[in-house]
């Protein structure tokens, strides 16, 4: 392993361009987290550095055997405070009554402990929930590490932002738009509208757009205001265009083979520096394959 000392704060990316590595090798070796600063890996090219940080990088012999995807996660950001992750469609949050293990806090736990394991530290990793996407949601994921950070994660999420994509049945005839409502949960924990409050609803409103269509489905863009359970699929089912998949809310077909919703985009700023993070993910293949040939069946 070659190991770089930052004499000053710079970024990554500057300190190893001017160490005489490319653009593109960084970029490269950052996807493939070859990169540490400080033992932990990171996955951003432009992360900041401070004078004395310690930078690791790591052969193509010594990065054989190393996966980025841990059973199924794939780390899109790590730093000492928060993780990201792109959580697979069908994959639990956290456990539940009948499920403790297929879950993306379970395996990042183990992932976390893992590293600990293997730099001989005597101690055990802990993350700390920050929100939630449902089971057959997938996409943008934020772990705390400490308490602190989880602190500072939740009163500051309203000012994050969050974005989907999703595949709903039929075309709305209202091509952008905003739906609000106040949402309930009953005793069998599905999640109903009211237009009014009668003082134990919460507020919801979801922004949506149509950015393509075909003839018997909608993908849109959709701006979550608020985050309330189920929110999404919601306030679709109530403009008459349930997401693909959910037949939880009324969905008569299931093109994908999974509930067609993805966390693709989110904003928030750091617990600790309060600097912008801002993660991006590409569309699932099968959310464009589905406009790419006839629409019944699957695809």
């Amino acid at each position: 392993m070659i190991k770089i000392v930052a004499k000053e704060k710079t970024t990554l990316l500057l300190l190893l361009t001017s160490a005489g590595y490319s653009r593109v090798k960084v970029k490269q070796l950052t996807k493939y987290r070859a990169i540490s600063v400080n033992e932990l890996p990171v996955a951003r090219p432009d992360h900041g550095l401070l004078p004395g940080d310690v930078i690791g990088i790591r052969s193509e012999k010594e990065m054989i055997g190393v996966d980025q995807h841990y059973k199924g996660l794939e780390i899109v950001h790590e730093d000492a405070d928060i993780i990201v992750i792109n959580k697979p469609a069908g994959l639990l949050t956290i456990a539940s009554e009948t499920e403790k293990v297929k879950t993306a806090y379970y395996r990042l736990t183990a992932y976390l402990n893992k590293q600990v394991k293997e730099r001989r530290f005597n101690v055990k990793e802990r993350i700390f929930i920050v929100h939630r996407l449902d089971q057959g949601t997938s996409g943008l994921l934020v772990f705390a590490r400490n308490e602190m950070a989880k602190r500072a994660l939740q009163d500051a999420w309203s000012e994050s932002e969050k974005r989907y994509a999703v595949i709903v049945e039929g075309v709305p005839r209202k091509k952008k738009g905003q739906v609000e409502s106040y949402l309930y949960e009953s005793k069998a924990f599905r999640v109903y509208s009211k237009s009014f409050d009668d003082g134990e609803g919460k507020y919801a409103v979801t922004e949506y757009e149509v950015v393509k269509e075909g003839d018997e489905y909608a993908r849109l863009d959709i701006n979550l205001m608020t985050g309330r359970k189920n929110q999404i699929r919601v306030h679709m089912a109530d403009i008459g265009h349930p997401v693909a998949g959910d037949k939880k809310y009324g969905a008569q077909t299931d093109p994908l083979g999974r509930l067609a919703l993805h966390a693709c985009y989110l904003v928030f700023p750091h617990p600790v520096t309060g600097k912008r993070m801002e993660f991006t993910l590409e569309m699932p293949v099968r959310f464009n394959a589905i406009f790419q040939k006839k629409t019944s069946g699957k695809v």
